[in-house]
């Protein structure tokens, strides 16, 4: 009984785990991403590398990993998306292949919850782009985002998921604590504004 779950938890990681804008970047001569800007691997720095095509692109897979594990354990049983999901964000936070030091896990908490709940997918993405738009900073967009999940799993009555939502929200959160120092200190960069190392 506990092989599938663990199957599914453990082929959400790796598949999660995948380091797309590090891959991307190297791929096309870049060099390696963690010694750019922020030094995260997700589209944000992708995009501080001067590549918005690669930037987009890192955003869409980063997404469709976590939409992909979801759907996939879905095709196998229902109970077991949760736990596929859970897996690929763990994995994007914590990769193997890079010493478990990854992303901020938004992109691929949106694809998460869109699998699971695409009402709340669309609460999820609505928030992101509205905080990015009003504010600019990828940071805010991406926390306020991430904490409209659990608020938007109680609106519609999916109280069996709030707690690893809010569980998922809180990894945002302290995987975003440099950038929470930044934006008190006023440093934080805005999207579009070149960040040194």
């Amino acid at each position: 009984m506990w092989i599938e779950p663990l199957l599914a938890l453990l082929c959400g990681y790796l598949l999660g785990s995948i380091p797309f804008g590090l891959l991307l970047i190297r791929a096309t001569g870049g060099g390696d991403l963690r010694k750019t800007g922020s030094g995260n691997i997700g589209a944000t720095n992708v995009l501080r590398s001067g590549n918005k095509g690669l930037a987009a692109l890192t955003l869409l897979l980063d997404i469709g990993k976590g939409y992909a594990a979801v759907f996939l354990a879905l095709q196998v049983s229902d109970g077991l998306g949760v736990l596929a999901g859970l897996g690929a964000f763990l994995g994007h936070l914590y990769p193997i292949w890079l010493r478990f030091n990854g992303g901020k896990g938004v992109a691929t908490l949106l694809g998460v919850v869109a699998a699971l709940i695409p009402t709340a997918g669309l609460i999820f993405a609505v928030t992101w782009l509205g905080s990015l738009a009003l504010w600019r900073y990828s940071s805010v967009g991406g926390m306020l985002a991430a904490i409209s999940v659990p608020i938007a799993a109680f609106v519609l009555g999916e109280y069996a998921m709030m707690p690893m939502f809010i569980g998922l929200a809180l990894l945002v959160l302290w995987k975003h604590r440099s950038n929470i120092e930044r934006l008190i200190a006023g440093e934080e960069p805005k999207v579009g504004a070149s960040k040194k190392v």
